[in-house]
């Protein structure tokens, strides 16, 4: 079994590179800190995308910020920034959608193959009760309709793929450190269990939706 992690030197997507690896997949990393794979540059994701060969039965997007490393989210709409909420879409929608331009070269046609990427229970907009956040929950909420649209498409040529949003909770992270508060957080090795857990049992009919980390569906 073969698995690409996308952000494999952060805090989640290395938890899941390593559990990946001790369950015996072959698993290939893409990272910034790495190979130079930055998110947030169309240029440099055409070129770590293009220089892929084979397919996978997994690809795992583990990227993504709160805000730029100049700011924070937003407490209220006064708060709001054009270039840092241009900088937040970038990397959390805007990354991922480049890379599922080539999830159906990658991905096995007549097998098996899923597509999971981290999106936020925050993104949203049935759940959302308190506002505030306004850049990264609307980046999450349209990365969800990118992953909805994008599960519609392969399943015309991919009938076995499946094409997901994941909820990973709260992880202990630098990503989290600031923002945690009185949330129950966990582990990365142990969300990282939690998600494999929920990607194994996913099956096709499921594609398209949004879920967390104990499988249960997030209403969009």
């Amino acid at each position: 079994m073969r698995a690409l992690v996308i952000g494999a030197s952060g805090g989640i997507g290395s938890a899941i590179f390593n559990q990946l690896e001790r369950e015996g997949w072959d698993v290939t990393g893409l990272s910034r800190s790495i190979d130079g794979f930055d998110m947030g540059n169309a240029a440099s994701i055409e070129r770590g995308m293009e220089r892929l060969t084979g397919t996978f039965d997994l690809i795992f997007v583990a990227v993504g910020i709160l805000a730029p490393l100049w700011g924070a989210p937003e407490k209220n709409l006064t708060a709001i920034k054009p270039d840092d909420m241009t900088r937040v879409f970038a990397v959390n929608t805007i990354g991922p959608a480049l890379i599922l331009r080539h999830a159906a070269r990658l991905l096995p046609k007549d097998g098996r193959g899923v597509v999971a990427i981290l999106s936020a229970r925050v993104g949203s907009i049935g759940d959302n009760q308190i506002g505030g956040w306004y850049s990264y929950r609307a980046s999450k909420a349209a990365l969800n309709q990118i992953v909805r649209g994008a599960a519609i498409e392969l399943g015309r040529s991919h009938k076995q793929s499946i094409c997901v949003s994941l909820h990973p909770g709260t992880v202990a992270t630098p990503f989290t450190a600031n923002y945690a508060g009185r949330h129950k957080t966990v582990a990365p090795d142990e969300a990282a269990n939690n998600l494999i857990k929920v990607i194994t049992g996913l099956t096709p009919q499921q594609t398209g939706g949004f879920y967390d980390y104990a499988g249960q569906e997030i209403v969009w």
